[in-house]
């Protein structure tokens, strides 16, 4: 019998994306699957949204707001499939996805690989999404892929995954004390009880640029940087435990250098955690830099507003793209619908 596949989609205040999120489950050409919808208490309609889809293949149910951890463990808890396909409420699997790992997998006969696949930024137009390799989009094992990972400042999308569930229950559950970084500090542990990592070419993730309110945006929130910090800790320890080495501590050293940035200068305490952790690894950090742009604020108006500065006006250009680009879909749509009544108008006067 075809191994039943598990799409599990936690969801949060997502009314405006889910409903495209759901038919991309629907869609999928690997036929023999079940998607689950866990609502988190959302304040919008999202629960109302996604009830419209349930059937036998398609569960949807609600609790009250937990998080995205706690909610993602209750998912997992529902499931039966073989096969544990993650996907964020927001975001979009090429028709193809399961078909083509699931068949990788079939080849391998490893229930202890860990498949991938590429994935690409979007805001509304999948079309325009950018799908950029890195030096992870690779067949890898599991110290290689995370040396990669921490020592060129990379990651894998949580929807590119294909875990089998003798691999998730290895790894244990989604840890609840995470508020940011809960997906990378998750799949570190589920690489850590691989066997290795086949990358899959041909199937895509689409990857939506939402505002900064979203999880993954650490910002000024002081318990995001409490998670953001120990996720970096667990992630220092998990690889050590794999191999402890030059090139791993090096890895180590970068990782915490590029995000330093999140808690300096605001909260010298957890600054001092990492300079304690450096020390073990026989490093010292820097004080982070300012990118060019930004420099020239700080010996006017000093650290704090250069930071500001450096955060939001990102912000401020990615919200203008994300208009631009809906505005354009908008207009797609406008025309399609134009296009659509002008061929029934045609059809009825024949």
């Amino acid at each position: 019998m075809k191994p039943l596949v598990s799409i599990l989609i936690p969801a949060y205040n997502a009314e405006a994306w889910i409903a495209d999120t759901i038919r991309s489950a629907i869609g999928q050409t690997w036929s023999r699957k079940e998607i689950i919808v866990v609502d988190d208490g959302s304040r919008d309609q999202t629960f109302a949204v996604a009830r419209r889809f349930a059937s036998k293949d398609v569960a949807v149910v609600t609790h009250e707001n937990q998080g995205a951890a706690a909610t993602r463990n209750y998912a997992l808890s529902l499931s039966q499939g073989d096969f544990i396909q993650w996907l964020d409420a927001d975001d979009l699997l090429s028709p193809d996805k399961l078909e083509k790992q699931i068949k990788a997998a079939a080849e391998i006969g490893d229930s202890r690989t860990l498949l991938s696949s590429g994935w690409g930024y979007f805001a509304y137009r999948t079309e325009k999404a950018n799908f950029t390799p890195t030096s992870l989009w690779h067949d890898l094992s599991p110290v290689e892929w995370l040396v990669r990972k921490m020592g060129q400042n990379l990651h894998m999308q949580t929807a590119t995954w294909l875990t089998s569930r003798e691999l998730a229950e290895a790894a244990g559950p989604w840890d609840t004390r995470l508020l940011s970084d809960d997906d990378g500090e998750y799949f570190c542990r589920v690489i850590l009880a691989s066997s290795g990592i086949r990358f899959v070419p041909g199937p895509k993730v689409f990857y939506r640029i939402t505002p900064s309110g979203r999880l993954s945006h650490v910002g000024m929130c002081d318990k995001k940087k409490y998670a953001l910090l120990l996720s970096m800790q667990l992630h220092i320890k998990y690889i050590r435990a794999l191999e402890e080495s030059d090139r791993v501590r090096a890895a180590c050293m970068y990782y915490m250098q590029t995000w330093l940035h999140c808690f300096y200068p605001e909260r010298p305490d957890l600054v001092a955690e990492l300079e304690k952790l450096a020390v073990s690894l026989g490093y010292k950090l820097e004080a982070p830099r300012l990118r060019w742009k930004y420099a020239w604020i700080k010996p006017l108006f000093g650290w704090g507003p250069a930071k500001a500065a450096q955060l939001m006006l990102p912000q401020l250009k990615a919200s203008f793209l994300r208009s631009w680009d809906k505005r354009m879909y908008d207009l797609q749509k406008h025309i399609q619908v134009d296009r659509s009544g002008s061929e029934e108008v045609t059809k009825w006067a024949r």
